[in-house]
């Protein structure tokens, strides 16, 4: 038997689906195929203007050097601000991480926090990372499942009932990456009152799109709901969904002191620093002015409601309203048994149905709902132009039909 280059803990880890279904659009696209990209999960808009300057700034200053690793000081302060001006929360400097990323976040946490073993709560559909960050870090991802039916968020009760005495960490990400659904603060509070009971759980807060709100709601977190979590709760956020910026890589986070230092210990030693430039672009972002959120939210609620609506009639599929994010999630597990049974699709999944919609003469490109935990749905960006929208659901009406 030859003998393997790769360490066993990666037998579990896949490469990511996402990056997969988009990089594989872009090569049909170059070999000339037509084909509607609905994979990428970032703002189809520019990154504005005074952030760029920001950065063209920070380079001619010379600000091209090494930075404290957990982020600058002028950084953090500008982070601070934001989460007592956005969230009410109150942040010291120890208690401020700057990360390559939210992925990065999200990944210092599972390394800071979890011993062999550790169970950690993942909602489904989940974002497409936590399993990995989490089986990466030995610990062992324990899936609660929120269909359509439930609006795709877990209940108190089915929270209860994963917990054991082996769970250490626990991930809410609203509004959701990719079902769109976001908590209400009742939803929150119920949650909240079942880990109130189990002290030794860490709550990740993911509020990467807080800011991409299209159902009229105010941003609420855990937080909000309960303030007493506070001292074993990451809230995590960035500056790539809210100004276009995914590109920077900047996340950030605040937390207890004691895990943010060990977190940034982690840093200290795989990535050092995040971007100089970058930082001082992301500072500008987040003390600047926030209207030019605006237009980009105003974009993708239109394009989300018609996104929807155009969905929710083919037949076999259902679509809710996305209330946050830019995805749709629509729910295909009719139609892929109706193509199925009809031969059109190799097998009854949502693999062979994205295999399918992408090998159309005229095709569009969508993740598989499995890739999130999700068998049966299709994740849908509306990150593209209401154009290109327009010609994918007809494309995939005239596919599905």
């Amino acid at each position: 038997e030859p003998m393997s280059l790769v360490a066993d803990r990666l037998a579990a880890i896949k490469a990511s689906p996402t990056l997969a279904v988009s990089a594989r659009a872009a090569k049909l696209k170059a070999e000339g195929k037509d084909i509607i990209g609905l994979g990428a999960g970032e703002p189809d808009f520019d990154t504005p203007q005074f952030i760029k300057d920001a950065a063209i700034a920070a380079m001619n200053k010379g600000l091209t050097k090494y930075t404290p690793a957990g982020g600058t000081a002028s950084l953090k302060k500008a982070i601070i601000a934001k989460f007592k001006r956005d969230n009410g929360l109150d942040y010291t400097d120890k208690q401020i991480l700057v990360s390559c990323g939210g992925k990065q976040t999200s990944f210092n946490l599972c390394l800071a926090l979890l011993n062999p073993g550790d169970e950690v709560i993942i909602p489904a559909p989940y974002w497409v990372s936590y399993p990995d960050m989490a089986m990466v870090a030995d610990g062992k991802p324990v899936f609660v499942q929120a269909g359509i039916e439930q609006g795709f968020k877990i209940t108190a009760a089915q929270l209860e009932k994963a917990i054991t005495p082996k769970s250490r960490l626990v991930f809410i990400n609203s509004p959701s990456n990719p079902s769109g659904a976001v908590y209400t603060l009742d939803e929150l509070k119920a949650l909240g009152e079942v880990l109130r009971k189990h002290p030794r759980i860490v709550i990740a807060s993911d509020d990467m799109y807080e800011h991409i709100l299209l159902d009229g709601s105010k941003f609420v977190n855990i937080l909000d709901a309960c303030p007493d979590l506070y001292d074993r709760t990451v809230v995590e956020n960035g500056v790539s969904k809210a100004y276009s910026m995914t590109g920077w890589r900047i996340g950030y986070c605040g937390g207890p002191k004691e895990l943010i230092e060990a977190m940034e210990n982690i840093q200290s030693h795989s990535t050092s620093n995040p971007t100089s430039i970058s930082q001082y672009a992301a500072e500008a972002a987040l003390n600047g002015d926030q209207s030019c959120i605006d237009p980009m939210v105003a974009a993708f609620k239109e394009r989300g409601a018609f996104v929807a609506k155009g969905l929710s009639a083919i037949p076999g599929v259902k679509c809710l309203n996305p209330a946050g994010a830019f995805y749709a999630f629509p729910d295909c597990r009719e139609a892929i048994a109706r193509l199925a049974a009809a031969g059109k699709i190799k097998a009854a999944t949502d693999i062979a149905l994205c295999d399918y919609l992408m090998e159309q003469g005229e095709a569009v490109a969508a993740v598989p709902g499995s890739a999130f935990g999700t068998e049966g749905y299709l994740r849908i960006s509306f990150a593209t132009s209401m154009d290109n929208l327009k010609k994918a659901v007809e494309r995939m009406a005239k596919a599905m039909a």
